[in-house]
C-alpha cells in the first residue's frame, strides 16, 4: 500500500554494430603508426646501409668493434681491427658507418 510502484527503464535501442568495431580500428591505427611504421623505416635504412658498404669504409659492428672494411663478399665482410688483425663478419653485423678518419682518432 505504501510501496511506490516501480517503473521499468525504457528499452534501449539497438546500437550500430560499426560503433562496436571502432575502438579496435583506432587501436590498430595507433599500433601501426607508433610501432610498425617506424620499425619498417629503420629496417629499410639498415638495409641500404649494408648494401652501400664499400672497401675502405670505417664501421662499427653490432658487438661494438671498430674496423675498416678490407674485403667484401655477398654475405660477409672482412674488417681490419687494427695492427693487422683481420676478422670476418656477416654483413648484418655491421651496425653503422663512421666518418672517414675516425679510426685514427681512437
Amino acid at each position: 500500500m505504501f510501496i511506490p510502484s516501480a517503473f521499468a527503464a525504457p528499452a534501449a535501442g539497438q546500437t550500430d554494430p560499426i560503433l562496436g568495431f571502432l575502438p579496435l580500428v583506432v587501436l590498430f591505427g595507433l599500433f601501426y603508426f607508433m610501432i610498425l611504421r617506424p620499425q619498417m623505416k629503420n629496417q629499410k635504412l639498415k638495409k641500404t646501409l649494408q648494401d652501400n658498404l664499400a672497401k675502405g669504409d670505417e664501421v662499427v659492428t653490432a658487438s661494438g668493434q671498430y674496423g675498416k672494411v678490407v674485403k667484401m663478399s655477398e654475405h660477409h665482410v672482412t674488417l681490419d681491427l687494427g695492427n693487422g688483425v683481420l676478422s670476418h663478419f656477416q654483413r648484418q653485423a655491421v651496425h653503422s658507418v663512421l666518418p672517414k678518419g675516425t679510426m685514427k682518432d681512437l
